[in-house]
């Protein structure tokens, strides 16, 4: 089995993520690392989040490692909560206050289209690849389901009459953001690490070891 560190300690975030790399990978935490420290998240946008968390990782272990950024970005509200997803209401990464504040300010509002997305950061010997995945839906009316985590007993995806949270495990990452992320992750992972076809940016890692950035990869 081959191992990297994915950084975060989010017990949901692992479970989907080790479910869609499968039994080919081992997932290490920070905390398996040694790193028991909060990782900063300073960054105005998803993907500089997902790149700031995996650098923190790279530089204190040398590991090849990635980190994930998600945001829930509704039309109606401009893009919010956006990066501050998990801090919408309070710091404390409390969902129940977050989805709480959000349906208060979607009271009265007809249009509840929104999406969510998710930014991967992959350092793979030294060289930096970037994921990403999203997904569009409707926020509803009042929360349903006892599934998921975060926004998703609100987040009904497009073609369905479920919410995430009404959703099994699987049937979500089929279709999720992260679900979508982290398969793109897979399929590039199973070419046995990157192969950059254009070099954008040059940065430091641990012990002044150059981190090179390949082709930004959607899909």
């Amino acid at each position: 089995m081959r191992k990297i560190v994915f950084a975060t300690n989010n017990q949901h975030k692992l479970d989907e993520v080790r479910a869609a790399l499968g039994e080919e990978w081992t997932l290490l935490t920070p905390r398996d690392c040694g790193i028991t420290e909060e990782i900063p998240e300073t960054s105005d946008t998803l993907e500089g989040n997902a790149l700031q968390k995996a650098q923190y990782i790279y530089s204190r272990t040398g590991l090849d490692c990635f980190a994930d950024d998600t945001g829930l970005e509704v039309e109606a509200l401009g893009g919010a909560p956006g990066v501050h997803s998990a801090r919408y209401a309070t710091d404390d990464h409390d969902f129940a206050a977050n989805t709480a504040l959000l349906l208060r300010n979607l009271e009265g509002v007809v249009n509840r289209r929104a999406r969510f997305r998710t930014a991967i950061a992959l350092i793979m010997n030294g060289v930096v690849s970037m994921f990403e995945g999203c997904v569009s839906g409707v926020i509803t009316e009042a929360p349903s389901g006892e599934g998921g985590f975060g926004y998703d007993p609100v987040f009904r995806p497009d073609g369905f009459d479920r919410t995430f949270a009404q959703m099994s495990r699987e049937e979500k990452n089929a279709i999720s953001h992260r679900g979508r992320a982290v398969a793109e992750l897979a399929r590039f992972l199973s070419d046995d690490g990157p192969q950059p076809v254009a070099i954008r940016e040059v940065q430091n890692g641990p012990d002044n070891k150059k981190i090179f950035f390949s082709v930004k990869m959607k899909r």
